[in-house]
């Protein structure tokens, strides 16, 4: 025992350390080399199966995906780009209809006070159109159900008196549109230019085939005020009477007019905002304006209704140095300025702007 315990004694003075087990990656190439033979004695087969009921078994208490994409520089050599289309409206694959989608714009600046009181002046934009007893006209038809129209506003606080008075009475004078009944007037002209007989919506894209009917719209199946069947009232009434002349002049400034909530004219009304345009081209031109006021008093009330894009287009103008007094309605109102797409495009050269009140989509 005192020669153990001499042993251990000098193995600890002299520094001695007992050896070390052999190096771990010999034992791993050891242990593969054995995993090696044995496999030898398996078929192919075998061990194929062997490792397919080992993934299953493994499948059943992980999840994981493998991801392929090509790189840049693959891209590049197969010519790959990515392409914007022009899609169709959007129809739903339910058969009910869906409003356009707005593509989503960056956070807005606020916007500059000077143009704010050129676009949406606060005192409104008189249109030089009487609206008489068209509401009242429109009840009576059935294409706006009273009691649907003010239960729907009653949530948003009522109708005021002049609101009221459009729907139901008549002896109405012209239409001021201001920034606080600016949703009720497109809910209204909605109304007229829907339930208003025109070849525009008998004849036109509301009608082509490809789309399957034009009940399938935004701009119709999205109109839940009507009494009964939206589609009964469809181009139906006679509220505006247009002569041939006026006929052509909705025709021609229709095709010109564009929404930036999509990516169609007037002449394809398939949401809402078309949908009552088109109501006010009809409205202007019957009561005689001319092709030249039609395309202002369209781009003051589109302005209403997309205060955030047209403030952030005049601030594009503005930087270019054009005054928005002197930009060309028309201009303005065309596809590269207000459709969709064509503003998307704006915004990779201009600050977006934001109204202090900025509108809804393409609902009631």
């Amino acid at each position: 025992m005192e020669q153990i315990e001499r042993e251990e004694h000098q193995d600890v003075h002299h520094g001695h350390v007992p050896e070390e087990p052999k190096n771990q990656s010999n034992k791993f190439k050891a242990g593969f080399v054995k995993l090696y033979k044995r496999l030898g004695q398996f078929s192919y087969l075998e061990i194929v199966g062997v490792v397919a009921i080992a993934i299953l078994v493994f499948d059943q208490f992980f999840a994981f995906s493998i991801t392929v994409t090509r790189k840049p520089l693959l891209q590049k050599m197969l010519g790959y780009q990515t392409q914007i289309q022009n899609l169709p409206p959007q129809l739903s694959t339910s058969g009910a209809p869906l409003a356009p989608s707005k593509p989503a714009a960056p956070q807005g600046a606020p916007a500059d006070p000077a143009l704010l009181a050129q676009i949406l002046p606060s005192a409104g934009v008189e249109l030089p159109v009487v609206w008489g007893d068209l509401g009242q006209q429109m009840v009576k038809a059935g294409v706006i159900d009273q009691q649907k129209f003010t239960a729907l506003y009653a949530q948003r606080g009522g109708l005021s008196a002049e609101d009221s008075k459009m729907l139901t009475a008549g002896g109405n004078g012209k239409i001021t549109i201001t920034t606080q009944n600016s949703g009720t007037i497109l809910n209204l002209l909605w109304a007229l230019g829907l339930g208003n007989k025109n070849s525009i919506l008998e004849t036109g894209e509301m009608q082509d085939p490809k789309y399957g009917g034009a009940a399938k719209f935004a701009s119709t199946g999205g109109w839940t005020l009507a009494t009964g069947n939206t589609m009964d009232h469809y181009s139906k009434h006679m509220f505006i009477r247009l002569t041939a002349g006026q006929q052509q002049m909705v025709e021609e400034v229709s095709k010109n007019i564009y929404r930036p909530c999509c990516g169609n004219s007037t002449h394809f009304p398939d949401c809402n905002h078309g949908m009552a345009m088109l109501g006010l081209l009809e409205l202007m031109a019957s009561q005689g304006l001319s092709k030249a006021d039609m395309y202002k008093y369209a781009l003051a009330v589109n302005s209403y209704w997309f205060p955030d894009n047209y403030l952030t287009i005049a601030s594009y103008f503005k930087s270019k140095g054009t005054d928005w007094s002197k930009v060309d309605p028309q201009v303005v109102l065309s596809a590269q300025y207000s459709s969709g797409q064509g503003y998307q495009k704006l915004l990779q050269q201009a600050q977006p702007q934001q109204a202090p009140q900025s509108k809804g989509g393409c609902g009631v």
